[in-house]
């Protein structure tokens, strides 16, 4: 475990937090716990239900189908949920995450004790359809930039508490790239960041000067003035929030390539092409997480003899 500066956090981090972000990858370190949660919500007082109509050894399989065209995402935490209930229960993962399917096709198998199954059913599809609905938004936005344009589509910090690794790892799956993990690992001057430090120029010298020689400084800016004052200070990224497409037009033109720009703020998925055929570099999404629908996913039992 990590010490952390006294007065910040009441607690330390396990280090497997950190190093997740670092490699991209999804361990059951990552999510059992979020699971675990879950599954307390909803099964700490039991299943009345189930142990009221499902004989004890009853057994059955489910299949997990999906009822729409989909990316998949979250097959590992699905199948958490089931062997957190019953370690006897067996899960097929049929499909991959990140993988495209059409309506119909068979994502899980869950096989194993009928009680365990129901009962482990709601958590299992929650998280699936979250992660899922985010990799198909995800994947529609990738696509909507034209073909042999660099821009990378990304999502923002506005995720569910608690929740933020799955969902970055769906944005992932869906084809996107992930924004700063957190407020330690990049170093983003924002409007109020400008107003305490008593503009953007004083914001940006005391960044360079606090931040290690490899972090780059990006700043937020609310109109073309700002983006005249960014560049001038050095900064090397500029965000362009809620530019309108002549704004963002006329930054680019302004900007000459001395920094490296990125569009935010109610992007929508009708925009996109147009944004990035300007010659924007990122362009975050914060309704990646914050607004994806959950993926229509549903479990279908049948008992085994």
């Amino acid at each position: 475990m990590r010490e952390r500066p006294a007065g910040l956090l009441p607690f330390p981090l396990p280090v497997p937090i950190a190093s997740c972000t670092l490699h991209r990858m999804l361990l059951p370190i990552h999510y059992q716990n979020l699971v675990e949660q879950a599954l307390l919500e909803d099964l700490a007082g039991g299943d009345i239900t189930t142990m009221a109509t499902v004989a004890p050894d009853t057994r059955a399989y489910a299949l997990a189908v999906a009822r729409t065209s989909m990316v998949a995402c979250g097959a590992d935490v699905f199948s958490c949920a089931f062997r957190l209930v019953d370690a006897t229960l067996h899960a097929s993962l049929l499909v991959r995450d990140g993988e495209e399917v059409t309506a119909g096709t068979t994502l899980w198998r869950v096989e194993g004790c009928a009680r365990s199954i129901l009962m482990a059913e709601r958590v299992a599809l929650n998280f699936a359809q979250r992660m899922t609905g985010i990799a198909t938004r995800t994947r529609a936005f990738v696509r909507a930039i034209p073909p042999g344009l660099p821009t990378r589509i990304t999502d923002t910090r506005k995720t569910t508490p608690g929740l933020r690794i799955l969902e970055r790892y769906a944005v992932r799956k869906g084809g996107g790239h992930n924004h700063r993990d957190d407020l330690a690992s990049a170093v983003l001057i924002k409007d109020n960041h400008i107003v305490a430090a008593g503009g953007i120029p004083a914001a940006v010298v005391r960044a360079r000067n606090h931040a290690p020689h490899t972090t780059r400084i990006e700043v937020e800016v609310d109109t073309l003035a700002q983006l005249e004052e960014a560049l001038a200070a050095g900064a090397d990224i500029i965000l362009l929030d809620n530019f309108s497409l002549e704004n963002t037009k006329r930054a680019v033109e302004l900007t000459q390539g001395k920094a490296r720009l990125e569009v935010s703020g109610g992007v929508n998925l009708d925009q996109i092409a147009a944004i990035a055929q300007l010659g924007i570099d990122i362009i975050s999404v914060g309704g990646l997480t914050h607004s994806s629908p959950a993926a229509d996913i549903g479990l279908d039992m049948e008992l085994l003899p």
